[in-house]
């Protein structure tokens, strides 16, 4: 089984159409949401792990460009950078995804890459700047 992450923008103009429900029934391809924020008749953008056959993978990303969706890798992804972190916790409260946590027996934040979807609220909320973007 083939899996990828990848950033869909919508249009306006597409936006009130089942796409991702196209995706699931014609190509057969299994989807994990990790992030969306897609309005009524404007833009939007979400963030999805893809799965299923290659083949059909490559059928429905192309099915989504044809609709005139604009689709992109998910090109970085977040870190915790040890030596900047002085684990005051500020970053859990933002994190929807529970990858970062604050361990109350070595009162350490620890960080699961995991299970990061990339959506970047702990890095506005290090007040350190611990937590970092990297571009892949």
């Amino acid at each position: 089984m083939y899996s990828k992450k990848i950033v869909i923008r919508y249009t306006p103009d597409v936006v009130q159409q089942p796409v991702i429900y196209q995706l699931v029934k014609q190509y057969d391809l299994v989807f994990n949401i990790l992030k969306a924020r897609i309005f009524p008749r404007r833009e939007g953008v979400i963030v999805l792990e893809l799965s299923g056959l290659k083949e059909n993978f490559d059928q429905g990303i192309r099915f989504l460009k044809e609709m005139g969706l604009k689709v992109e890798p998910l090109s970085k992804s977040v870190s915790q950078n040890i030596d900047k972190c002085v684990h005051c916790g500020a970053c859990t409260a933002f994190c929807p995804t529970g990858a970062l946590a604050f361990e109350k027996e070595s009162l350490k934040v620890l960080f699961d890459a995991e299970k990061c979807n990339g959506c970047e609220l702990c890095v506005s909320a290090c007040p350190v700047r611990a937590m970092e973007i990297n571009l892949l």
